[in-house]
């Protein structure tokens, strides 16, 4: 019994992947990404700390100072304290003064995270009349 041999066509070849799905594929989400890249824009806040500490004028002393050191430690009425204190505290000192605005007397080194969460804090005691200064 002679079995034939099956002649393979090598014209067409049925092994192999077909990058053409693929490639569809990738265009597809290239035309996707660049559309869309359009439409998104990226919004910063650009912040200049000054360099200089002036000391604080008259119109200052009525204020409450809040002075922040490059270790992030946090000091009101020359006394330290945490920054959950920080709007009891606000919130004392503006029912003795309401007129009175914060004044953040921070580091250059300061770590960025504890002057935010102390303006949220003077925010939540009702203030938001905030001026930052620098020391050096």
């Amino acid at each position: 019994m002679r079995f034939k041999r099956r002649v393979q066509d090598h014209g067409e070849s049925s092994h192999g992947i077909d990058l053409a799905p693929m490639l569809d594929f990738v265009i597809n989400l290239l035309i996707f990404f660049i559309i869309t890249a359009v439409f998104v824009k990226a919004t910063a806040v650009v912040v200049n700390r000054p360099t200089g500490f002036d000391q604080p004028n008259d119109s200052d002393s009525k204020s409450i100072q809040i002075q922040v050191l490059d270790t992030g430690e946090i000091y009101m009425d020359n006394r330290a304290v945490d920054v959950r204190a920080v709007r009891a505290n606000v919130e004392r000192m503006s029912a003795v003064n309401p007129d009175a605005g914060v004044l953040v007397l921070a580091g250059s080194e300061s770590p960025t995270g504890t002057l935010i969460s102390i303006v949220e804090q003077v925010h939540l005691g009702g203030i938001y009349n905030i001026t930052f200064t620098t020391t050096e």
